[in-house]
């Protein structure tokens, strides 16, 4: 019984941590920025401050946070070490990251996701429906949704049954989650629709369509990141670092 109630009790730190992740990008606060303190924090999840901290080591450890004894909890940076196999952590310019990332997903999904249709097998068309399923619930329900939307579009790729592609995984699962800590949910209803029309295309073998729909779901986040940008360039217009990234 003892070491049932320790395996909830590190779902739920696990819970939390994610849940962290998905406020940082909520309330949009940069690296170097502070996080409340533990008393608010542990309120505001609902969670005892014991499961907060816990929740706050593991994302100490994967990069995430820094703690400054006698100060308090930092961001360190929204995307974790371990969600990082490109080695983009340290570039600090997310939205034009962003922008890069973008634009080589519309290079290689849309043709991943008519693979996934033409190959896709019944028991990888219940897969990805239930998949499809618990994003939205999560959406709907204001939830942190992070770690659905990578693993939907992870097991796209997987469904085209091509070997090399799998091998891009990392770019798409990097490529995720920079989005969502980027845009900040504005995309919720968009995100719904496009992934629920990915679905039944694969589901009904239609290439043209899937390909059709990632298309337009990748053009919806490049046209919101594209506005993001440029009101930052507009509100910073003598930043040397944006002036560069023009020319």
């Amino acid at each position: 019984m003892h070491g049932f109630e320790n395996y909830k009790e590190k779902l739920l730190t696990e819970q939390i941590e994610e849940q962290i992740i998905d406020y940082i990008a909520k309330e949009q606060i940069e690296s170097g920025k502070r996080l409340p303190n533990e008393y608010i924090l542990a309120e505001k999840f609902g969670v005892g401050r014991s499961t907060l901290r816990e929740a706050v080591k593991l994302l100490v450890a994967r990069g995430v946070l820094t703690v400054r004894h006698g100060s308090g909890t930092y961001v360190a940076s929204p995307i974790p070490l371990d969600d990082d196999p490109l080695g983009v952590r340290g570039i600090d310019d997310k939205i034009s990251l962003a922008m890069d990332f973008v634009n080589v997903r519309l290079m290689l999904e849309p043709e991943i996701a008519a693979q996934a249709a033409l190959n896709a097998t019944e028991e990888d068309i219940k897969m990805l429906t239930e998949l499809c399923d618990k994003l939205e619930e999560k959406i709907l329900k204001d939830e942190p949704y992070i770690r659905e939307d990578i693993e939907f579009h992870t097991f796209i790729a997987k469904c085209s049954k091509n070997r090399v592609v799998e091998q891009l995984i990392p770019i798409i699962d990097t490529a995720v989650l920079l989005f969502v800590n980027v845009t900040h949910k504005t995309l919720i209803a968009e995100t719904i629709k496009t992934h629920r029309a990915l679905t039944e295309a694969i589901r009904d073998h239609d290439s043209i369509s899937a390909k059709t729909s990632m298309l337009m779901h990748i053009i919806h986040n490049r046209d919101k990141i594209k506005e993001i940008k440029e009101a930052r360039d507009k509100d910073n217009p003598n930043d040397e670092n944006i002036r560069t990234k023009r020319k």
